[in-house]
């Protein structure tokens, strides 16, 4: 099968195999059919499997493709929202609710990992977000406050600790997070698959979902080798969303995320870079992560407007960024680069929706998929096995196509130049 990605580091370092993943061929049948092969879709038919559900998942490639095989491995806890703003949106029960479920995402992705003995490298001493601009401080004040006052294991940081903990200068202060860390991502989406084979779930690779229709009481997947019948359809397609279900794709705006990785740093190097072992992002509109991996290579990554483009220019772009955190990077060679497609939507919320009666789809992590993704993947079993909808927290909605979606391109080129100016102007 097809790597991840030829050039990522991620795929050239995967403890976990590959996992059997055939095509689908002829017809079969499944309490639940999933239509996706990432995070969210092999969380859920872990949990379905768990539960005796048949499930069966259709993956277009191999198991972690997408996203979920090459993003930054960076696990964070909560949204783009802090909980005082979840609750402001959706009332004191369910925005409570939603902020519990966002929060404890991170830890449910670790307890994963640690209760089927998944091989990814995982690392939880917390996570790091460096404030750029003093302007930008109340933002840590703000989000410690919150998360503080539910119990949350949160710290402001000043200038003289974040340096100490990361090794740069460029940031004049942040906060931690002790419930975030970081896995090697394609281990992990791997694992997923392992361990939900192993309890019973099917999953075939090479095998996109071309049609979905209704036939008589079930819903009926069709593949280029077979079709599946199914009770229940489950879409977990995030940014690689086609045109199965109509305005689905026109709901999201994928944007490319991409990273570059350094050979291994040495022992002298590598003391003076994120000392502390955290990994960090910042408080940049267009922000940038940034992380060791476990042979001591540092990985850097930020957005970039283009879809499917692999200017080096975008790479260059960051590895400046690396040299200017880190100077004594100059002249490192760099070697892994690559990139993959983050689903946006509108509001900053990950989407439920549930179009018809025994299909849901669920996606839109806004850069936030690792933790949040696997934790959804668990809410949709539960809510496919039975549990009442409030007890997603996010509000099933109808899906909304974007006006104007034909120009997100050119949209989406200005909006991140509009951004760039501004981060600079910090």
């Amino acid at each position: 099968m097809t790597p991840a990605s030829p050039r990522s580091l991620w795929s050239a370092t995967a403890e976990e195999p590959a996992p059997p993943a055939p095509p689908l061929q002829g017809g079969a049948k499944a309490d639940v059919a999933i239509i996706g092969g990432g995070f969210t879709g092999l969380s859920a038919a872990l949990h379905l499997a768990e539960r005796g559900v048949d499930a069966l998942l259709l993956e277009a490639e191999e198991p972690g493709f997408g996203a979920s095989g090459r993003n930054g491995g960076q696990v964070i806890p909560g949204l783009k929202y802090d909980p005082d703003e979840l609750v402001a949106m959706f009332g004191p029960e369910r925005g409570e609710r939603l902020a519990e479920i966002v929060g404890g995402a991170a830890g449910f992705a670790f307890g994963l990992i640690e209760r089927h003995s998944i091989r990814c490298a995982p690392v939880r001493k917390g996570w790091i977000q460096g404030v750029h601009a003093a302007s930008k401080l109340d933002i840590a004040k703000r989000r410690v406050e919150q998360w503080g006052r539910r119990g949350a294991p949160v710290r402001m940081l000043d200038r003289a600790e974040v340096v100490e903990l990361t090794g740069t200068e460029r940031y004049c202060g942040g906060w931690f997070d002790g419930r975030g860390g970081m896995i090697q991502p394609l281990s992990y989406a791997r694992g997923l698959a392992r361990v939900a084979l192993a309890a019973g779930a099917r999953i075939h690779g090479r095998s996109p979902a071309l049609r979905l229709v209704k036939e008589g009481a079930s819903w009926r997947v069709q593949t280029p080798g077979g079709a599946v019948t199914a009770d229940r359809v489950l879409i977990a397609t995030n940014g690689y969303t086609g045109d199965l279900w109509p305005g689905l794709k026109r709901s999201l705006v994928p944007v490319n995320s991409f990273q570059v990785a350094t050979r291994p740093l040495t022992d002298n190097l590598r003391a003076t870079i994120l000392p502390g072992g955290q990994p960090v992002s910042d408080t940049r509109r267009l922000l940038r992560y940034f992380r060791l991996d476990p042979e001591g290579r540092l990985l850097m990554g930020g957005r970039g407007a283009s879809y499917g483009d692999e200017r080096s220019s975008l790479y260059e772009r960051l590895r400046r960024a690396a040299r200017w955190l880190f100077p004594q990077l100059d002249g490192l060679e760099w070697e892994f680069y690559w990139s993959g497609k983050v689903a946006l939507t509108a509001d900053h919320m990950p989407h439920v929706h549930e179009p018809a009666p025994g299909v849901l789809a669920a996606l839109g992590y806004n850069g936030r998929g690792v933790a949040m993704a696997s934790r959804m993947g668990k809410l949709m079993a539960d809510h496919l096995t039975g549990a009442p909808p409030e007890a997603l927290g996010f509000p099933i909605t109808r899906i909304e196509p974007l006006p104007f979606w034909s120009l997100r391109q050119p949209a989406v080129s200005a909006l991140i130049g509009w951004y760039r100016f501004r981060d600079w102007m910090d």
